[in-house]
């Protein structure tokens, strides 16, 4: 059968998943009375509940004699690692660009990828149904951002189709005939060239995506480079460097057809095949028959740019409300996650109790903690800290990103002022219409790790701010951190609603009466610049004349609440978060407050 693999690349919310959905529905892959869950690939719960793509995920339809094999890829920078790996095994793609958003940092990110990769891509822009639409001046945009990106000729001649994933309909024109995905699938098969692959040598495969399965082990996914695979054959793992990592049998072999994967007997060249019976090789490893000799060529992926400390949980609450808490199924739960995504680093730190784990973004590390106290592990997060790096006359170089920003007029004068004081450059502004601004910023990582929520509050939760990794630059000094303490718990127990009440002219409270507290966490925010240690618990002294009702009628103001992402992007560099299978918790690193005080006043001569 005549076969085409190809990707599809996007910045987050253009549609990536949603066409998949009309592809898969109207070559029948999906029938029409089945019950499938609207964007049916982003099947994690974390994905559906963010309304992102975190994972690569494969499929495959027919058509007209011609099997499709589609990679559905993340869109958030964050996840880039992701969409490098996969571009690895395609042989085109599918660019989508938002009609009314046009071009964004992460279009930019994974379109360079595309075409340094040689590939040539197509271009539809999606959601031409909006009523604030501007397809003309978007297609100009993408190819301003093609010539940028330094395309050949071939590639700057790309095909280009107006589409409507939610509506499942793609023509040559705007306001072409809109009657289904039949048009792009024959562009696709016109355009995109068969797999590169030889049909008659040696089987080779590198492997691009792991996984871990209950039943079958380690599953790894990648394109069959040459000859063929079938199940019981002797095959070995390669490193990058050539050395053999082990010999195997293959246990299982894998192909996708629709939203299944389904067991097959034999797969030949260029097809995309899941592999079990392998115990150690990973993402990047040449998975080949024994007759070979050479590893296959790995693409470089770009190094992490942020990094955290996971430790155990240490508070007076430790092990109450989850079973995973020990340094070593931390360890051994981090080891895991970094074999098979190539974008999380972990080290180990001088600390016995604590690892290092660097990735792409808050965002990456955030999904990774959250999957990790679902599975029930309790651990102390540190803030987020940049990794840095050197030139050759030993100059310190810092990550740096793109931030575009579009804001109604009367709220880029905070923007642009906020941002400068965190040493970010202005580089773009460019008026749209109906009073919008778009903004175009380079500014250090570690500018941007807690300004989501005050760029919120400035813009008056109508701006959009989206970041993706430009590069490393020279280190711009020293950013001021977080102006307001913090209030400290001094005492044990549960919070009183009457010490509550007298706390709020304090600040504002994260926590709620009847809530377990312990010395050295962290209840609300401090109005003032330092800290305040108070006592949560102090209930009001009973007299021997009461009123009726007087001792109850106490009313809070609703705690401000704290999410992971709110938690990670808040705490000062003398703070943890404590994250458990139940709760998010705020506390100081030191719970003892001597030790604070001595530790701060060392800082202070420091």
């Amino acid at each position: 059968m005549d076969l085409r693999n190809f990707a599809i690349i996007a910045h987050v919310d253009h549609g990536k998943t949603t066409l998949v959905d009309g592809l898969l529905r109207q070559t029948g892959a999906v029938r029409d009375n089945q019950q499938v869950a609207e964007r049916a690939l982003d099947s994690g719960d974390l994905e559906r509940e963010r309304g992102i793509t975190i994972l690569a995920k494969c499929t495959s339809v027919e058509y007209c004699g011609t099997r499709f094999n589609i990679v559905d890829t993340p869109g958030h920078a964050d996840f880039g690692g992701e969409v490098e790996r996969i571009l690895s095994m395609v042989d085109g793609v599918l660019l989508l660009v938002d009609a009314a958003e046009g071009p964004m940092p992460q279009t930019k990110f994974v379109t360079g990828k595309a075409l340094n990769l040689g590939l040539r891509p197509i271009v539809v822009i999606n959601k031409v149904d909006r009523m604030d639409q501007r397809a003309d001046k978007v297609l100009d945009e993408v190819f301003d951002l093609f010539a940028g990106l330094d395309a050949d000729q071939d590639q700057l001649d790309f095909p280009v189709m107006y589409a409507s994933a939610k509506e499942g309909w793609a023509a040559h024109e705007p306001d072409g005939p809109r009657d289904g995905l039949t048009p792009l699938f024959e562009l696709i098969r016109d355009h995109v060239p068969p797999p590169d692959a030889e049909p008659d040598g040696h089987f080779a495969m590198l492997a691009t995506t792991l996984e871990a399965d209950p039943y079958l082990g380690r599953v790894l996914t990648g394109k069959i480079a040459s000859g063929r695979a079938a199940t019981n054959m002797i095959v070995k793992a390669l490193g990058r460097a050539g050395d053999v990592l082990e010999e195997t049998r293959l246990t299982k072999l894998l192909a996708f057809r629709g939203l299944e994967r389904v067991p097959v007997e034999s797969a030949g060249a260029g097809d995309i095949v899941a592999l079990a019976g392998f115990q150690k090789a990973t993402v990047a490893d040449t998975l080949c028959a024994a007759e070979a000799a050479d590893a296959l060529e790995a693409q470089p992926i770009d190094p992490p740019t942020l990094a955290m400390t996971f430790a155990i949980n240490d508070s007076p609450l430790a092990g109450t409300e989850g079973g995973k808490v020990t340094s070593r199924v931390i360890g051994d739960r981090l080891r895991a996650e970094a074999e098979g995504n190539v974008a999380i680093r972990v080290t180990e730190t001088g600390d016995a109790n604590a690892f290092e784990v660097a990735g792409r973004g808050e965002l990456q590390l955030a999904v990774l903690i959250e999957t990790m106290r679902r599975e029930g592990f309790e651990l102390s997060i540190s803030r987020p800290r940049v990794v840095y790096r050197e030139d050759e006359h030993g100059n310190r170089l810092e990550p740096v990103e793109e931030v575009t920003i579009d804001v109604d007029e009367e709220f880029s004068g905070p923007v642009v002022e906020k941002l400068g004081k965190r040493k970010a450059e202005l580089r773009e502004m460019k008026t749209g219409e109906r009073g919008k601004q778009r903004l175009v910023f380079i500014a250090p990582s570690r500018a941007l790790i807690g300004y989501h929520g005050e760029f919120m509050t400035d813009t008056r939760g109508t701006g959009v701010l989206n970041r993706v990794f430009s590069g490393y630059a020279r280190y711009k000094g020293a950013i001021g951190a977080r102006r307001n303490g913090v209030l400290v718990s001094l005492e044990n127990g549960k919070a009183v609603a009457y010490a509550l009440w007298n706390l709020e002219e304090r600040g504002p409270m994260f926590i709620g009466a009847g809530e377990k507290v312990y010395g050295g966490m962290i209840i609300g925010e401090h109005n003032r610049g330092g800290d305040l240690e108070v006592n949560p618990l102090k209930a009001k002294q009973l007299t021997n004349i009461r009123a009726a009702g007087k001792d109850d009628a106490v009313d809070l103001t609703k705690p401000i609440e704290m999410t992971l992402d709110k938690a990670i992007a808040y705490i000062g560099d003398d703070e943890l978060v404590e994250v458990t299978p139940e709760s998010v918790r705020l506390r100081k690193r030191h719970l003892d407050p001597h030790e604070r005080r001595r530790r701060s006043k060392k800082a202070e001569v420091a």
